[in-house]
């Protein structure tokens, strides 16, 4: 069981080599402080090419962004504009894609809980490194917890590290807002982030 939590998180891992030859292309894009026409049909080929990283949650919102920027066959300043700054934000490490979450973002439980998995509730919101939600879901389950929508019986509110600074106004952020809602209210739920589930579901 423990071999294949590793195994499963580590996908996360698996394309360290390509994201990093990403965030190099990035910054030779952007070098002459402007992306242009053939440099972001280069970029949208060479996402469509590596695959493994185009179906990563960060990356793919990236192509899909440069698909729409191109569907017209024309990148017209505004688009140009927009896709720079957004390979610096990436390349620099300050982006809206999906930066690491930090604690002090979020309304994440500080100390973090300790997580208890037999005959729990969990609630699984954002993207995250682990796997797919279903598979997330599927590793409670297997220690005898249950998943499932957020509601008065949620023990854990479980928040993926591929989350930004904007949360409340992105698609999670009302999930997040119920629960520190509910927490007010004095209902049992903790809100964690996915570092903090993973180092508990990996042991």
């Amino acid at each position: 069981m423990t071999e294949e939590l590793h195994r499963i998180y580590g996908k996360a891992r698996l394309n360290d080599r390509q994201i990093n030859e990403l965030i190099g292309l990035a910054h030779g894009l952007i070098a002459d402080g402007e992306v242009n026409q053939s440099e972001a049909e280069y970029l949208k080929k060479w996402l469509v090419a590596n695959r493994d990283v185009s179906d990563n949650p960060v990356t793919a919102n990236l192509l899909c962004r440069v698909n729409a920027m191109l569907s017209d066959g024309v990148l017209d300043a505004q688009e140009s504009g927009e896709l720079f700054e957004t390979l610096k934000k990436f390349s620099g490490g300050d982006f809206e894609l999906g930066e690491v979450l930090k604690s002090c973002e979020l309304p994440l439980d500080e100390p973090p809980p300790l997580i208890v998995c037999p005959n729990k509730n969990f609630c699984f919101t954002g993207t995250f490194a682990f796997g797919t939600r279903k598979e997330c879901e599927a590793a409670v389950e297997k220690r005898g917890g249950r998943a499932g929508a957020l509601n008065q019986r949620t023990n854990f509110l479980v928040i993926g590290v591929y989350a930004t600074g904007s949360w409340k106004h992105s698609s999670y952020g009302l999930k997040i807002e119920n629960a520190v809602k509910m927490k007010q209210e004095g209902f049992p739920i903790a809100i964690i982030g996915e570092t903090h589930w993973v180092d508990t579901v990996r042991n």
